[in-house]
Order: C-alpha cells, then structure tokens, then sequence
C-alpha cells in the first residue's frame, strides 16, 4: 500500500518575487515623497501664513488687517492736494506706503511684524518704489512722528486714545492726520470720506494741538485743579 505524499506548496516564482520587492519599494518611496511634500507644503504655508497672524496675537497691538482698495483709494484722495512726508503707522504689507510714494510722497512705514517688513521692502523694490519708501521695525510707541506732515493709521479702538496723546504732542501744526476703520475718539474730523468699512476720518494737527494745549491750561487753573486729568 502506497504512503500518502505529504502536500508541499509551489514556491512562487522568481520572477514575480523580485516584482513584488521592487512593488514594495516603491510604494515606499512614493510614500516618503508624499510625506516630503506635506511637510514641506505645511511648512511654507506657515512661513507664509505666520507673519499676517501673529499680529494679531499680541496682547496689544495693530493687528494686520490688509487695507481693501476703497481704502487705499480714500486715503490718496483726501491727501490729494498734501505732499512731503508720510508716515503709516502699523504699515503692515506696506500698501499704503508703496501707493503713496507712487503719488509723489516721500513715505515710511512703521511695523513690528519683521516678515512684513521684509516683504514690503521686496514689493516696494519690485514696484520701483523702493528710493521714496522706506519700512522700519519698530513698535510705534517708541518713535517720534514730529518729521511727519502725513500720518495714516489703521489702528483698534483700545490705542486711540492714548495715540491722540502722543501725536498732539509730536506732530507739527501743518500736519494732516487720516485714521482708517476707528476715529479718534475726541478729535473732531476736518472731514470724512467714503463709508462703512472704507471710511476715513481726516483730522487738522493745528486744531487737535489746540484743543490738548486749552484742555492743559484749564487743568492748571485753581478752579478746575481737582477735576480728572482725562490723559491719564
């Protein structure tokens, strides 16, 4: 009587062994590529992504907020018959500075956000602006505007009043001053133009100046000695 053969299995073949290996590595491959990419594409879209969110961040500050063409268009006109210098506090990409050396202002910018800065200068060397701007990094409270007879300012509602201050006591009388989305919150506008968001609040260093001198003189009277100094 016979003996029952054990079942051996076929062993694949050589040729089809060597093509899943070679299957295996390049699935491997592809999936390290996939992965370089992604990484590489998260990385880039923070780098460009940081410096247009970190403003906004900070405890206190000029968030970045692009200004919209209305915008940018609102300002030049109100300024249309100024010149000299301007200066745009908190310039962000540098938009307003790079549009009004494009009308014959000699413009700087002042931004904390150093990416911004750098890109600003990149775009205003790109627009062939780059010899009547300028971009700074620097926190606006430790500059003086007093060069300045044009200050632009997209601010937010918590710094106006102490903004008011220091540019009362900085600026010259033949300065014009044009605050973007918030007015100042005593100042009286010479005038304003455009609407909703596109607004902006045109105001007259020699008349705010006037009123902070007359507003000192009265708390130094006897009368009036006891009453709150609003600018503390």
């Amino acid at each position: 009587m016979s003996q029952p053969q054990a079942f051996v299995p076929h062993s694949a073949p050589a040729g089809h062994l060597q093509s899943d290996i070679k299957e295996a590595k390049s699935r491997s491959r592809l999936g390290v590529i996939v992965t370089g990419v992604l990484g590489g594409s998260l990385v880039a879209l923070y780098a460009v992504a940081a410096p247009f969110v970190t403003p906004a961040l900070r405890k206190v500050c000029l968030p970045f907020v692009p200004a919209t063409t209305h915008q940018v268009e609102n300002v030049l006109r109100v300024l249309r018959a100024r010149s000299g210098t301007l200066v745009d506090i908190g310039s962000g990409d540098g938009r307003i500075v790079i549009a009004a050396a494009k009308h014959g202002f000699q413009a700087s910018g002042f931004e904390l956000n150093p990416w911004l800065v750098w890109y600003s200068r990149l775009k205003a060397w790109r627009e062939g602006v780059h010899h009547s701007t300028s971009f700074h990094i620097s926190d606006l409270w430790k500059v003086s505007f007093a060069q300045y007879s044009n200050v632009v300012i997209f601010g937010v509602p918590q710094m106006m009043e102490q903004l008011e201050l220091k540019l009362a006591t900085e600026l010259p009388n033949t300065a014009k001053v044009v605050a973007c989305r918030f007015p100042f919150p005593t100042w009286v506008p010479e005038h304003t133009d455009g609407e909703g968001i596109d607004t902006v609040w045109v105001y007259d260093a020699k008349t705010f100046k006037s009123h902070l001198q007359h507003g000192t003189s009265q708390r130094t009277t006897p009368e009036d000695k006891d009453k709150p100094d609003s600018h503390t």
